[in-house]
């Protein structure tokens, strides 16, 4: 056992109390009128115990596991033709299933569908094009303010609005890139983050036109071919879906029509960014990502590079927000905090950056999950930041890396 060791447990089990103490050791008891606070340094102690003795023992603990980091699978830079039967099949069980499911099953896997588009936004902006962008959460709010607005000062639907909420999402995406064409690595993280706060905030203090903090309410939900999913038509003389059909109105049928919804949007985002990658356009988001100056050299224009990553991932984003906007029937900015950001870029990197059935994946966990385990809700964030940091101590290439063509010279 070197003194190295001993030195780095130690510093471990002191920001470990540290970090432990304001969640665990110190609570804020309130009797009446007064208000007291219990410590609770056991708990801190065993913390800070525990990550001493495993970053200690770290060294031996991890031999049994490297075969496992090594063995764990890949996937092709191009999906074979082979796996589009297993495609198929996984389709038909998506389409199938929530007919099966119950409400709250299917309203989960509609939420999952949602961070799987801005998770494959995302993807093209920072896996494939390598920028590194904190503030992605403003263009979804984007999407979602241009269909609540587009509504309540318009009347218009959901159908109406969509492509104008991925082309205002685009715009503000083309708009933001300007001013990082020479920035890089946290240079460029920082003002996309600022962009990202800027929108939450202008959303707020805009009372007159987005309801400031309350945001705006009432707003409906997708119809099918004109007719509302609705027990009664809004309007007199209306037909709604179910009428037409000349079937019993149920609950459940809106929130299998938003499922199936939000699979044909995560399926379409899915198509087109994987032929966008194909194609020149996507080739050169991935050279600008390995080196800009041998990018560059190529004859490449970076300028226009840079675009349009951050015009398509936004436009994609846009499409989710106004489903989330219809979805939730309101909109407000505490919808829109940096939390989505860091949950959508985590997305990307726990899945394998420019992976696209890692970041499938990896969406299906961080959504799935706190779900599940609901009872550990108030911990959500601190197992959240746990899971992260064992992932990039253990796999920090992602769940399912992308194995990208190259060749190996002959020593």
């Amino acid at each position: 056992m070197s003194n190295n060791n001993l030195k780095n447990a130690t510093m471990a089990a002191v920001l470990t109390a540290v970090i432990v103490t304001p969640v665990f050791g110190l609570q804020l008891i309130r009797q009446g009128a007064r208000t007291t606070m219990e410590s609770n340094w056991s708990l801190v102690a065993i913390a800070a115990a525990i990550v001493f003795v495993f970053q200690l023992l770290r060294p031996w603990i991890a031999k049994p596991f490297q075969k496992l980091k090594t063995g764990l699978p890949t996937l092709p830079a191009a999906p074979a033709k082979t796996h589009k039967p297993l495609a198929l099949l996984l389709l038909a069980i998506a389409v199938i299933w929530p007919f099966f499911a119950g409400r709250s099953s299917v309203d989960i896997a509609t939420l999952v569908l949602i961070y799987v588009m801005l998770g494959l936004g995302l993807n093209i902006v920072v896996g494939f094009a390598g920028l590194l962008d904190l503030g992605f959460v403003g263009f979804y709010a984007v999407g979602a303010y241009t269909y609540a607005l587009l509504y309540h000062w318009g009347g218009w639907s959901f159908w109406e609005a969509l492509p104008f909420s991925g082309a205002m999402a685009a715009l503000f995406g083309f708009i933001l890139g300007f001013p990082v064409l020479r920035l890089r690595g946290d240079y460029l993280a920082i003002v996309t983050l600022g962009f990202g706060e800027m929108i939450r905030l202008l959303l707020i203090n805009l009372n007159t036109l987005t309801g400031g903090p309350d945001g705006i309410s009432g707003i409906p939900k997708p119809t099918v071919f004109g007719m509302e999913m609705t027990r009664r038509a809004s309007t007199e003389g209306g037909t709604t879906f179910h009428d037409f059909m000349g079937w019993t109105f149920q609950n459940q049928d809106m929130v299998i029509y938003l499922y199936l919804m939000a699979l044909l949007l995560a399926l379409v985002t899915l198509f087109v960014s994987t032929r966008l990658i194909r194609m020149p356009v996507g080739r050169a988001w991935e050279a600008l990502r390995e080196d800009e100056i041998a990018c560059r050299s190529l004859g490449l224009n970076p300028t226009r590079i840079k675009l349009s990553a951050f015009t398509l991932g936004a436009m994609f984003a846009g499409f989710g927000g106004a489903f989330f906007a219809a979805r939730q029937g309101m909109v407000n900015p505490e919808s829109f905090t940096f939390i989505e950001s860091a949950l959508i870029l985590a997305i990307v990197v726990l899945g394998g950056m420019g992976s696209q059935v890692g970041v499938i994946l990896a969406a299906v966990l961080l959504t799935v999950l706190p779900e599940v385990a609901r009872e550990f809700a108030e911990y959500r964030m601190l197992m959240f930041g746990l899971v992260m940091v064992l992932m990039m101590m253990w796999r920090p290439q992602g769940l399912l890396p992308m194995k990208r063509p190259h060749v190996e010279l002959a020593k």
